[in-house]
Protein backbone atom coordinates (compact mmCIF):
# COMPACT_ATOMS: atom_id res chain seq x y z
CA UNK A 1 0.00 0.00 0.00
CA UNK A 2 1.36 3.42 -0.97
CA UNK A 3 0.18 6.89 0.03
CA UNK A 4 -2.31 7.08 -2.83
CA UNK A 5 -3.89 3.80 -1.72
CA UNK A 6 -3.92 5.06 1.86
CA UNK A 7 -5.79 8.21 0.84
CA UNK A 8 -8.43 6.19 -0.99
CA UNK A 9 -8.73 3.75 1.90
CA UNK A 10 -9.19 6.55 4.45
CA UNK A 11 -11.81 8.21 2.25
CA UNK A 12 -13.78 4.99 1.96
CA UNK A 13 -13.55 4.26 5.69
CA UNK A 14 -14.62 7.76 6.70
CA UNK A 15 -17.65 7.61 4.39
CA UNK A 16 -18.64 4.20 5.80
CA UNK A 17 -18.31 5.49 9.37
CA UNK A 18 -20.42 8.57 8.63
CA UNK A 19 -23.10 6.45 6.97
CA UNK A 20 -23.04 4.12 9.99
CA UNK A 21 -23.43 7.06 12.40
CA UNK A 22 -26.48 8.24 10.46
CA UNK A 23 -27.76 4.66 10.52
CA UNK A 24 -27.65 4.68 14.33
CA UNK A 25 -29.92 7.69 14.32
CA UNK A 26 -32.33 5.97 11.95
CA UNK A 27 -32.30 2.79 14.03
CA UNK A 28 -33.09 4.77 17.18
CA UNK A 29 -36.15 6.31 15.55
CA UNK A 30 -37.39 3.14 13.87
CA UNK A 31 -36.50 0.62 16.58
CA UNK A 32 -34.53 -1.41 14.01
CA UNK A 33 -31.36 -2.89 15.58
CA UNK A 34 -28.34 -0.96 14.33
CA UNK A 35 -26.31 -4.13 13.77
CA UNK A 36 -28.67 -5.07 10.93
CA UNK A 37 -28.02 -1.72 9.28
CA UNK A 38 -24.27 -2.28 9.53
CA UNK A 39 -24.62 -5.75 8.05
CA UNK A 40 -26.74 -4.18 5.30
CA UNK A 41 -23.98 -1.68 4.54
CA UNK A 42 -21.50 -4.56 4.17
CA UNK A 43 -23.88 -6.53 1.95
CA UNK A 44 -24.55 -3.44 -0.19
CA UNK A 45 -20.81 -2.98 -0.69
CA UNK A 46 -20.22 -6.68 -1.45
CA UNK A 47 -20.28 -8.84 -4.52
CA UNK A 48 -24.04 -8.64 -5.03
CA UNK A 49 -24.02 -4.89 -4.40
CA UNK A 50 -21.34 -2.44 -5.46
CA UNK A 51 -19.04 -5.32 -6.38
CA UNK A 52 -16.39 -5.19 -3.64
CA UNK A 53 -14.83 -8.67 -3.52
CA UNK A 54 -13.93 -9.87 -0.03
CA UNK A 55 -13.68 -13.53 0.97
CA UNK A 56 -10.96 -13.58 3.62
CA UNK A 57 -12.63 -15.48 6.46
CA UNK A 58 -9.42 -15.67 8.49
CA UNK A 59 -8.93 -11.87 8.49
CA UNK A 60 -12.59 -11.44 9.42
CA UNK A 61 -12.16 -13.84 12.32
CA UNK A 62 -9.04 -12.05 13.61
CA UNK A 63 -10.57 -8.57 13.36
CA UNK A 64 -13.81 -9.90 14.83
CA UNK A 65 -11.96 -11.20 17.89
CA UNK A 66 -10.23 -7.83 18.29
CA UNK A 67 -13.55 -6.01 18.07
CA UNK A 68 -15.11 -8.35 20.63
CA UNK A 69 -12.29 -7.58 23.06
CA UNK A 70 -13.05 -3.85 22.83
CA UNK A 71 -16.83 -4.42 23.05
CA UNK A 72 -16.48 -6.62 26.14
CA UNK A 73 -14.12 -4.09 27.71
CA UNK A 74 -16.60 -1.27 27.13
CA UNK A 75 -19.46 -3.34 28.53
CA UNK A 76 -17.43 -4.28 31.60
CA UNK A 77 -16.39 -0.69 32.27
CA UNK A 78 -20.06 0.33 32.35
CA UNK A 79 -21.25 -2.63 34.43
CA UNK A 80 -22.23 -1.71 37.97
CA UNK A 81 -20.63 -4.20 40.37
CA UNK A 82 -23.45 -3.62 42.85
CA UNK A 83 -25.87 -5.02 40.28
CA UNK A 84 -23.51 -7.78 39.21
CA UNK A 85 -22.52 -9.20 42.59
CA UNK A 86 -25.95 -10.57 43.69
CA UNK A 87 -26.58 -12.30 40.34
CA UNK A 88 -23.08 -13.66 39.78
CA UNK A 89 -23.91 -17.29 40.73
CA UNK A 90 -27.03 -17.35 38.54
CA UNK A 91 -25.23 -15.74 35.59
CA UNK A 92 -22.33 -18.20 35.89
CA UNK A 93 -24.66 -21.22 35.85
CA UNK A 94 -26.67 -19.83 32.91
CA UNK A 95 -23.48 -19.06 30.95
CA UNK A 96 -22.07 -22.58 31.41
CA UNK A 97 -24.69 -25.26 32.07
CA UNK A 98 -27.30 -23.16 30.27
CA UNK A 99 -25.07 -23.00 27.21
CA UNK A 100 -24.69 -26.79 27.26
CA UNK A 101 -28.46 -27.29 27.36
CA UNK A 102 -28.97 -24.81 24.54
CA UNK A 103 -26.29 -26.45 22.39
CA UNK A 104 -27.72 -29.95 22.57
CA UNK A 105 -31.39 -28.98 22.25
CA UNK A 106 -30.60 -26.84 19.20
CA UNK A 107 -28.41 -29.60 17.74
CA UNK A 108 -31.23 -32.12 18.19
CA UNK A 109 -33.58 -29.80 16.32
CA UNK A 110 -31.08 -29.34 13.49
CA UNK A 111 -30.54 -33.10 13.24
CA UNK A 112 -34.13 -34.34 13.43
CA UNK A 113 -35.99 -31.45 11.79
CA UNK A 114 -33.52 -30.28 9.15
CA UNK A 115 -31.66 -33.56 8.56
CA UNK A 116 -28.11 -32.38 9.26
CA UNK A 117 -25.60 -34.91 10.52
CA UNK A 118 -24.68 -34.80 14.21
CA UNK A 119 -21.29 -33.12 13.74
CA UNK A 120 -22.77 -30.28 11.72
CA UNK A 121 -25.74 -30.06 14.10
CA UNK A 122 -23.54 -29.81 17.21
CA UNK A 123 -21.36 -27.21 15.49
CA UNK A 124 -24.41 -25.12 14.62
CA UNK A 125 -25.81 -25.50 18.12
CA UNK A 126 -22.56 -24.30 19.66
CA UNK A 127 -22.17 -21.36 17.27
CA UNK A 128 -25.64 -19.91 17.90
CA UNK A 129 -25.83 -20.57 21.66
CA UNK A 130 -23.81 -17.54 22.71
CA UNK A 131 -25.67 -14.33 23.40
CA UNK A 132 -24.00 -11.29 21.89
CA UNK A 133 -22.49 -8.73 24.25
CA UNK A 134 -22.81 -5.85 21.77
CA UNK A 135 -26.49 -6.56 21.11
CA UNK A 136 -27.33 -7.06 24.79
CA UNK A 137 -25.46 -3.95 25.98
CA UNK A 138 -27.04 -1.74 23.31
CA UNK A 139 -30.60 -2.97 23.99
CA UNK A 140 -30.30 -2.73 27.78
CA UNK A 141 -29.47 0.96 27.47
CA UNK A 142 -32.95 1.56 26.03
CA UNK A 143 -35.01 -0.88 28.15
CA UNK A 144 -35.66 0.20 31.79
CA UNK A 145 -35.25 -3.17 33.52
CA UNK A 146 -34.72 -3.81 37.24
CA UNK A 147 -31.12 -3.89 38.38
CA UNK A 148 -31.17 -7.68 38.93
CA UNK A 149 -32.14 -8.44 35.33
CA UNK A 150 -29.72 -5.87 33.93
CA UNK A 151 -26.87 -7.41 35.88
CA UNK A 152 -27.85 -10.96 34.97
CA UNK A 153 -28.09 -10.29 31.24
CA UNK A 154 -24.85 -8.30 31.14
CA UNK A 155 -22.94 -10.91 33.13
CA UNK A 156 -24.27 -13.79 31.03
CA UNK A 157 -23.29 -12.10 27.76
CA UNK A 158 -19.85 -11.34 29.20
CA UNK A 159 -19.28 -14.89 30.50
CA UNK A 160 -20.78 -17.22 27.90
CA UNK A 161 -18.39 -16.45 25.04
CA UNK A 162 -15.69 -18.50 26.76
CA UNK A 163 -17.37 -21.94 26.90
CA UNK A 164 -18.96 -21.44 23.47
CA UNK A 165 -15.60 -20.74 21.80
CA UNK A 166 -14.19 -23.93 23.34
CA UNK A 167 -17.13 -25.98 22.06
CA UNK A 168 -17.01 -24.48 18.57
CA UNK A 169 -13.28 -25.20 18.24
CA UNK A 170 -13.83 -28.75 19.51
CA UNK A 171 -16.71 -29.46 17.11
CA UNK A 172 -14.85 -27.82 14.19
CA UNK A 173 -12.04 -30.36 14.31
CA UNK A 174 -11.90 -32.92 11.51
CA UNK A 175 -10.99 -35.82 13.80
CA UNK A 176 -13.13 -37.56 16.44
CA UNK A 177 -14.68 -35.50 19.23
CA UNK A 178 -13.06 -35.34 22.65
CA UNK A 179 -14.93 -37.15 25.39
CA UNK A 180 -17.52 -35.04 27.22
CA UNK A 181 -15.51 -35.05 30.43
CA UNK A 182 -12.46 -33.74 28.54
CA UNK A 183 -14.54 -30.87 27.16
CA UNK A 184 -15.96 -30.09 30.60
CA UNK A 185 -12.49 -30.18 32.16
CA UNK A 186 -11.13 -27.90 29.42
CA UNK A 187 -13.95 -25.41 29.93
CA UNK A 188 -13.43 -25.35 33.70
CA UNK A 189 -9.66 -24.92 33.35
CA UNK A 190 -9.92 -22.12 30.78
CA UNK A 191 -12.57 -20.28 32.79
CA UNK A 192 -10.46 -20.55 35.96
CA UNK A 193 -7.34 -19.27 34.22
CA UNK A 194 -9.23 -16.42 32.53
CA UNK A 195 -10.89 -15.39 35.80
CA UNK A 196 -7.55 -15.43 37.64
CA UNK A 197 -5.86 -13.31 34.97
CA UNK A 198 -8.73 -10.83 34.83
CA UNK A 199 -8.83 -10.44 38.61
CA UNK A 200 -5.06 -10.02 38.86
CA UNK A 201 -4.68 -7.47 36.06
CA UNK A 202 -7.79 -5.57 37.14
CA UNK A 203 -6.78 -5.23 40.78
CA UNK A 204 -3.14 -4.42 40.12
CA UNK A 205 -4.08 -1.96 37.37
CA UNK A 206 -6.68 -0.20 39.53
CA UNK A 207 -4.20 0.11 42.40
CA UNK A 208 -1.55 1.55 40.11
CA UNK A 209 -3.85 4.08 38.42
CA UNK A 210 -5.20 5.29 41.77
CA UNK A 211 -1.75 5.87 43.21
CA UNK A 212 0.19 7.14 40.19
CA UNK A 213 -0.91 10.55 38.91
CA UNK A 214 -0.42 10.63 35.14
CA UNK A 215 0.67 13.96 33.60
CA UNK A 216 -2.31 14.16 31.21
CA UNK A 217 -5.97 13.19 31.59
CA UNK A 218 -5.86 11.71 28.08
CA UNK A 219 -3.47 9.00 29.27
CA UNK A 220 -5.99 7.42 31.64
CA UNK A 221 -8.30 6.03 28.91
CA UNK A 222 -5.28 4.67 27.04
CA UNK A 223 -3.92 3.01 30.20
CA UNK A 224 -7.28 1.43 31.04
CA UNK A 225 -7.75 0.08 27.51
CA UNK A 226 -4.18 -1.28 27.52
CA UNK A 227 -4.88 -3.10 30.80
CA UNK A 228 -8.03 -4.73 29.42
CA UNK A 229 -6.23 -5.85 26.27
CA UNK A 230 -3.34 -7.09 28.42
CA UNK A 231 -5.76 -9.24 30.40
CA UNK A 232 -7.19 -10.75 27.20
CA UNK A 233 -3.76 -11.48 25.72
CA UNK A 234 -2.39 -12.83 29.01
CA UNK A 235 -5.38 -15.10 29.52
CA UNK A 236 -5.26 -16.40 25.94
CA UNK A 237 -1.49 -17.03 26.00
CA UNK A 238 -1.88 -18.99 29.25
CA UNK A 239 -4.49 -21.17 27.49
CA UNK A 240 -7.31 -19.59 29.44
CA UNK A 241 -10.38 -17.66 28.38
CA UNK A 242 -9.21 -14.26 27.18
CA UNK A 243 -12.81 -13.09 26.76
CA UNK A 244 -13.64 -13.81 30.40
CA UNK A 245 -10.39 -12.17 31.51
CA UNK A 246 -11.06 -8.92 29.64
CA UNK A 247 -14.62 -8.67 30.95
CA UNK A 248 -13.65 -9.26 34.60
CA UNK A 249 -10.71 -6.87 34.32
CA UNK A 250 -12.94 -4.18 32.81
CA UNK A 251 -15.59 -4.62 35.54
CA UNK A 252 -12.94 -4.16 38.24
CA UNK A 253 -11.45 -1.09 36.54
CA UNK A 254 -14.87 0.42 35.87
CA UNK A 255 -15.86 0.19 39.52
CA UNK A 256 -12.52 1.22 41.00
CA UNK A 257 -13.30 4.98 41.12
CA UNK A 258 -10.38 5.80 38.90
CA UNK A 259 -9.49 9.39 37.96
CA UNK A 260 -11.39 10.72 34.93
CA UNK A 261 -13.81 7.78 34.96
CA UNK A 262 -16.41 9.32 32.61
CA UNK A 263 -13.68 10.21 30.12
CA UNK A 264 -12.42 6.62 30.24
CA UNK A 265 -15.90 5.23 29.62
CA UNK A 266 -16.52 7.74 26.82
CA UNK A 267 -13.28 6.74 25.12
CA UNK A 268 -14.15 3.04 25.41
CA UNK A 269 -17.66 3.74 24.12
CA UNK A 270 -16.29 5.37 20.97
CA UNK A 271 -13.86 2.51 20.32
CA UNK A 272 -16.63 -0.04 20.86
CA UNK A 273 -18.81 1.73 18.27
CA UNK A 274 -15.93 1.64 15.77
CA UNK A 275 -15.40 -2.05 16.57
CA UNK A 276 -19.08 -2.86 16.07
CA UNK A 277 -19.33 -0.95 12.82
CA UNK A 278 -16.16 -2.44 11.37
CA UNK A 279 -17.01 -5.97 12.45
CA UNK A 280 -20.56 -5.95 11.09
CA UNK A 281 -19.53 -4.33 7.80
CA UNK A 282 -16.81 -6.97 7.32
CA UNK A 283 -19.26 -9.76 8.10
CA UNK A 284 -21.69 -8.26 5.59
CA UNK A 285 -18.95 -8.15 2.98
CA UNK A 286 -18.12 -11.81 3.64
CA UNK A 287 -21.61 -13.02 2.83
CA UNK A 288 -22.96 -13.58 -0.68
CA UNK A 289 -26.78 -13.28 -0.65
CA UNK A 290 -27.12 -14.93 -4.06
CA UNK A 291 -25.88 -18.23 -2.59
CA UNK A 292 -27.98 -18.15 0.57
CA UNK A 293 -31.39 -19.13 -0.75
CA UNK A 294 -31.09 -22.76 0.30
CA UNK A 295 -30.18 -21.74 3.86
CA UNK A 296 -33.33 -19.72 4.58
CA UNK A 297 -35.61 -22.59 5.61
CA UNK A 298 -33.00 -24.40 7.80
CA UNK A 299 -32.14 -21.07 9.47
CA UNK A 300 -35.78 -20.36 10.33
CA UNK A 301 -36.38 -23.89 11.67
CA UNK A 302 -33.19 -23.96 13.75
CA UNK A 303 -33.74 -20.41 14.97
CA UNK A 304 -37.28 -21.25 16.05
CA UNK A 305 -36.03 -24.25 18.03
CA UNK A 306 -33.32 -22.06 19.60
CA UNK A 307 -35.57 -19.16 20.57
CA UNK A 308 -38.76 -21.00 21.55
CA UNK A 309 -37.34 -24.21 23.03
CA UNK A 310 -33.59 -24.30 23.68
CA UNK A 311 -33.20 -20.86 25.27
CA UNK A 312 -36.33 -21.11 27.48
CA UNK A 313 -35.30 -24.60 28.64
CA UNK A 314 -31.81 -23.43 29.53
CA UNK A 315 -33.24 -20.49 31.49
CA UNK A 316 -35.87 -22.51 33.36
CA UNK A 317 -33.59 -25.44 34.23
CA UNK A 318 -30.64 -23.33 35.40
CA UNK A 319 -32.43 -20.39 37.05
CA UNK A 320 -35.39 -22.05 38.78
CA UNK A 321 -33.15 -23.06 41.74
CA UNK A 322 -32.40 -19.34 42.20
CA UNK A 323 -36.15 -18.66 42.64
CA UNK A 324 -36.49 -16.14 39.84
CA UNK A 325 -40.15 -15.26 39.18
CA UNK A 326 -41.62 -16.76 36.01
CA UNK A 327 -42.07 -13.30 34.47
CA UNK A 328 -38.35 -12.60 34.76
CA UNK A 329 -37.55 -16.04 33.35
CA UNK A 330 -39.84 -15.32 30.39
CA UNK A 331 -38.06 -12.05 29.66
CA UNK A 332 -34.63 -13.66 30.02
CA UNK A 333 -35.71 -16.36 27.58
CA UNK A 334 -36.63 -13.76 24.95
CA UNK A 335 -33.64 -11.53 25.71
CA UNK A 336 -31.03 -14.05 24.55
CA UNK A 337 -30.03 -11.82 21.65
CA UNK A 338 -27.72 -13.02 18.90
CA UNK A 339 -25.52 -10.67 16.94
CA UNK A 340 -21.98 -10.58 15.64
CA UNK A 341 -20.60 -13.25 18.00
CA UNK A 342 -22.32 -16.23 16.29
CA UNK A 343 -21.33 -14.94 12.84
CA UNK A 344 -17.72 -14.46 13.94
CA UNK A 345 -17.71 -17.95 15.45
CA UNK A 346 -19.11 -19.30 12.18
CA UNK A 347 -15.84 -18.23 10.53
CA UNK A 348 -13.92 -20.77 12.66
CA UNK A 349 -15.08 -23.79 10.60
CA UNK A 350 -14.54 -21.73 7.42
CA UNK A 351 -10.91 -21.13 8.35
CA UNK A 352 -10.48 -24.79 9.38
CA UNK A 353 -11.93 -26.02 6.04
CA UNK A 354 -14.58 -28.09 7.81
CA UNK A 355 -16.96 -29.84 5.36
CA UNK A 356 -20.17 -27.84 4.80
CA UNK A 357 -18.66 -24.86 6.64
CA UNK A 358 -20.12 -22.44 4.10
CA UNK A 359 -23.60 -23.88 4.72
CA UNK A 360 -23.11 -23.35 8.47
CA UNK A 361 -22.06 -19.74 7.89
CA UNK A 362 -25.05 -19.05 5.64
CA UNK A 363 -27.52 -20.57 8.12
CA UNK A 364 -26.04 -18.61 11.03
CA UNK A 365 -26.04 -15.35 9.08
CA UNK A 366 -29.72 -15.64 8.13
CA UNK A 367 -30.69 -16.83 11.61
CA UNK A 368 -29.03 -13.82 13.25
CA UNK A 369 -30.65 -11.33 10.86
CA UNK A 370 -34.16 -12.78 11.11
CA UNK A 371 -34.29 -13.33 14.86
CA UNK A 372 -32.49 -10.13 15.82
CA UNK A 373 -35.07 -8.29 13.73
CA UNK A 374 -37.77 -10.18 15.65
CA UNK A 375 -36.40 -10.08 19.21
CA UNK A 376 -34.69 -6.68 19.48
CA UNK A 377 -37.64 -4.37 18.71
CA UNK A 378 -40.13 -6.50 20.69
CA UNK A 379 -38.09 -6.74 23.89
CA UNK A 380 -39.28 -3.38 25.34
CA UNK A 381 -42.89 -4.32 24.50
CA UNK A 382 -42.52 -7.69 26.24
CA UNK A 383 -41.02 -6.04 29.32
CA UNK A 384 -44.06 -3.76 29.55
CA UNK A 385 -46.50 -6.62 29.01
CA UNK A 386 -44.83 -8.66 31.75
CA UNK A 387 -44.87 -5.57 33.99
CA UNK A 388 -41.24 -5.87 34.93
CA UNK A 389 -39.96 -2.71 33.27
CA UNK A 390 -41.10 -0.76 36.32
CA UNK A 391 -38.92 -0.25 39.33
CA UNK A 392 -35.74 0.28 37.35
CA UNK A 393 -33.13 2.17 39.29
CA UNK A 394 -32.42 5.76 38.44
CA UNK A 395 -29.29 6.95 36.79
CA UNK A 396 -26.29 6.89 39.10
CA UNK A 397 -24.71 10.07 40.35
CA UNK A 398 -22.00 11.06 37.88
CA UNK A 399 -18.71 11.75 39.65
CA UNK A 400 -15.46 12.39 37.83
CA UNK A 401 -12.35 12.58 39.98
CA UNK A 402 -9.19 14.38 38.88
CA UNK A 403 -6.08 14.23 41.07
CA UNK A 404 -4.44 17.52 42.09
CA UNK A 405 -0.98 16.07 42.49
CA UNK A 406 0.95 19.14 43.60
CA UNK A 407 -1.85 20.28 45.95
CA UNK A 408 -2.31 16.78 47.46
CA UNK A 409 -6.01 16.85 46.76
CA UNK A 410 -8.79 15.86 44.38
CA UNK A 411 -11.26 17.77 42.25
CA UNK A 412 -14.63 16.04 41.99
CA UNK A 413 -17.00 16.96 39.16
CA UNK A 414 -20.48 15.88 40.26
CA UNK A 415 -23.54 15.70 37.98
CA UNK A 416 -27.01 15.40 39.54
CA UNK A 417 -29.15 13.04 37.45
CA UNK A 418 -32.94 13.41 37.15
CA UNK A 419 -34.53 11.75 40.17
CA UNK A 420 -31.51 12.30 42.41
CA UNK A 421 -32.49 12.73 46.07
CA UNK A 422 -29.80 15.36 46.33
CA UNK A 423 -32.25 17.68 44.59
CA UNK A 424 -33.75 20.00 47.23
CA UNK A 425 -30.84 19.50 49.63
CA UNK A 426 -28.94 22.56 50.85
CA UNK A 427 -25.15 22.56 50.44
CA UNK A 428 -24.73 22.71 54.21
CA UNK A 429 -26.95 19.64 54.59
CA UNK A 430 -24.55 17.53 52.52
CA UNK A 431 -22.40 17.28 55.67
CA UNK A 432 -19.20 16.65 53.75
CA UNK A 433 -16.19 15.67 55.85
CA UNK A 434 -13.79 18.37 57.03
CA UNK A 435 -11.38 19.02 54.18
CA UNK A 436 -14.04 18.90 51.45
CA UNK A 437 -16.13 21.78 50.11
CA UNK A 438 -18.48 22.59 47.23
CA UNK A 439 -16.69 25.41 45.46
CA UNK A 440 -18.82 25.97 42.35
CA UNK A 441 -22.30 25.16 41.03
CA UNK A 442 -23.12 25.18 37.30
CA UNK A 443 -26.86 25.52 36.63
CA UNK A 444 -28.48 25.98 33.22
CA UNK A 445 -25.25 27.26 31.70
CA UNK A 446 -24.46 29.75 34.50
CA UNK A 447 -21.99 29.21 37.31
CA UNK A 448 -21.88 30.65 40.83
CA UNK A 449 -20.15 30.11 44.14
CA UNK A 450 -22.64 28.55 46.56
CA UNK A 451 -23.09 29.16 50.27
CA UNK A 452 -24.42 26.75 52.87
CA UNK A 453 -28.03 27.73 52.16
CA UNK A 454 -27.84 27.13 48.39
CA UNK A 455 -30.48 24.56 47.40
CA UNK A 456 -29.28 22.02 44.82
CA UNK A 457 -31.42 20.99 41.85
CA UNK A 458 -31.50 18.05 39.46
CA UNK A 459 -29.27 18.83 36.49
CA UNK A 460 -26.79 20.84 38.57
CA UNK A 461 -23.09 20.22 38.18
CA UNK A 462 -20.92 20.69 41.24
CA UNK A 463 -17.20 21.16 41.67
CA UNK A 464 -16.06 19.69 44.98
CA UNK A 465 -12.49 20.16 46.17
CA UNK A 466 -11.16 17.69 48.76
CA UNK A 467 -7.88 16.90 50.43
CA UNK A 468 -6.30 13.62 49.51
CA UNK A 469 -7.12 12.15 52.92
CA UNK A 470 -10.90 12.62 52.68
CA UNK A 471 -11.45 12.22 48.93
CA UNK A 472 -13.00 8.75 49.15
CA UNK A 473 -15.10 9.68 52.19
CA UNK A 474 -16.47 12.77 50.41
CA UNK A 475 -17.40 10.77 47.33
CA UNK A 476 -19.07 8.11 49.48
CA UNK A 477 -21.10 10.77 51.29
CA UNK A 478 -22.21 12.36 48.02
CA UNK A 479 -23.39 8.99 46.70
CA UNK A 480 -25.24 8.31 49.95
CA UNK A 481 -27.15 11.61 49.74
CA UNK A 482 -27.89 10.96 46.07
CA UNK A 483 -29.58 7.66 47.00
CA UNK A 484 -31.05 8.45 50.41
CA UNK A 485 -31.44 12.23 50.69
CA UNK A 486 -30.01 14.52 53.35
CA UNK A 487 -30.80 12.08 56.19
CA UNK A 488 -28.76 9.29 54.61
CA UNK A 489 -26.47 7.56 57.13
CA UNK A 490 -27.52 10.06 59.82
CA UNK A 491 -27.24 7.63 62.72
CA UNK A 492 -23.59 6.80 62.09
CA UNK A 493 -22.77 10.42 61.41
CA UNK A 494 -21.59 9.96 57.85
Amino acid sequence: MNVAHLNTFLLECSVILLVAVVAVRLSTRSGLPSLLLYLGIGVALGQNGLGVTFNNAELTQVLGYAALVVILAEGGLKTNSRELRPVLPAASVLATFGVGISVFVTAAGAHYLVGLDWRESLLLGAVVSSTDAAAVFSVLRTVPLPARLNGLLEAESGFNDAPVVILVVAFATTGPFDSWYVLVGTIIAELAIGAAVGLSVGRIGAFGLRHVALPSSGLYPIAVLALTVLSYAGGALLHGSGFLAVYICAVLLGNAKLPHGPAVRGFADGLAWIGQIGMFVLLGLLCTPATMGSAVWPAIVIGTVLVLLARPLSVVITLTPFRLPWREQALLSWAGLRGAVPIVLATIPLVADVPHAQDVFNIVFILVVVFTLLQGPTLPWLARQLRISEGAIGQDLGIESAPLEHLHGHLLSVSLAPGSKMSGVEVGELRLPAGAAVTLVVREGSSFVPDKATVLRAGDELLVVTTEAVGEAAEKRLRAVDKGGKLASWLNGR
